[in-house]
């Protein structure tokens, strides 16, 4: 009896697994596919305007269901759980707003780089974080594995044949590659902010406040640099709403809804796929062609991103 409650449990797993599998890897292929959003955008609208009214799309699409979901909630909370709710709510927006800040450099850093460079190669460099937030650890006294010290010397290898040409030194690298190098740190800064602030906020709380800080920036600095224009932004709608509200608000919504049923590590590993569907839809939607040299680039830094990745299961498993 015993054993057939073992196995029932064993299937039960398997198929949340398997659900939370298929959710981390929708979420990456949105993400992916985005980076051809924005690419598309940036022939209509400059960069601060696109950034603006996208992440203010993402944030509006989670508010109702902020709304809603803290309004059904309440229902069954006593006084002083909705006092605690009421302090918790004041933490989120304080720590939001510090992402806001962050996730804002970072956003437009990486789309002014799609002004000099291509969606797949600004893909991969962003995906450098994976290794700057090991490095960044050193700092906080965090021991870090010899196995991650590979991943990050194969990371840099492949960004150099992503972004050198043959016998060329650093006069090669263009000004979209650096802003992608650049707006990755900044990714790295907020991925550690995250991991400090989660533990204490209410995650898609956190989400739509660092969105709304985000946008509301990039809108001032929308009306002080540059002079959107209706029609432009007309031209640039699908794009924007693709962008706003499946990147910003369905996909980290089903980032969420995919840990639960993922162990962290894993979610990690399905989330390097958002690089590989970004080089796959620029080369489908847009026409956009890696060359032999860069496309061993690619992959020389997403085997990089896969081994750190299997090297944290391992070490969670204590097999490494």
């Amino acid at each position: 009896m015993s054993n057939n409650s073992d196995n029932l449990k064993n299937q039960s797993k398997s198929r949340t697994q398997f659900k939370g599998i298929f959710i981390l890897l929708l979420t990456a292929f949105i993400w992916g596919t985005s980076f051809v959003s924005q690419s598309l955008g940036m022939e209509s609208v400059d960069a601060f305007t696109f950034m603006a009214i996208r992440t203010l799309l993402g944030a509006t699409f989670l508010l109702p269901f902020i709304l809603i979901r803290d309004k059904i909630s309440a229902k069954n909370m006593t006084s002083s759980e909705l006092l605690q709710r009421k302090q918790s709510n004041k933490k989120i927006i304080k720590n939001g707003m510090i992402l806001g800040i962050v996730l804002c450099a970072a956003t437009n850093i990486q789309q002014f780089a799609f002004y000099y460079s291509t969606a797949g190669k600004i893909a991969f460099i962003t995906a450098m974080y994976m290794f700057f937030v090991p490095i960044v650890g050193l700092f906080l006294r965090r021991k870090i594995p010899l196995v991650t010290w590979i991943c990050i010397f194969l990371g840099f290898i492949g960004l150099y044949f992503l972004s050198f040409k043959t016998g060329s030194g650093f006069g090669a690298l263009n000004k979209g590659d650096i802003l992608a190098f650049i707006c990755s740190l900044f990714f790295c800064i907020q991925i550690l902010l995250i991991d400090k602030f989660v533990v204490e906020c209410d995650g898609i709380k956190l989400s739509c406040v660092q969105f709304y800080t985000s946008g509301i920036i990039s809108l001032i600095l929308m009306l002080i640099f540059e002079k959107p224009e209706w029609t432009s932004i007309k031209a640039a709608a699908l794009p924007i709403l693709y962008s706003g509200i499946l990147s910003c608000g369905v996909a980290y919504t089903l980032q969420i809804l995919g840990q639960k049923y993922c162990e962290p590590t894993i979610a990690s590993l399905l989330m390097c796929m958002e690089s590989v569907f970004a080089v796959l839809s620029a080369a489908i939607v847009i026409h956009e062609v890696l060359t032999g040299r860069e496309i061993f680039g690619c992959v020389i830094m997403f085997f990089a991103i896969v081994l750190s990745q299997i090297a944290d299961i391992m070490r969670a498993k204590k097999l490494l």
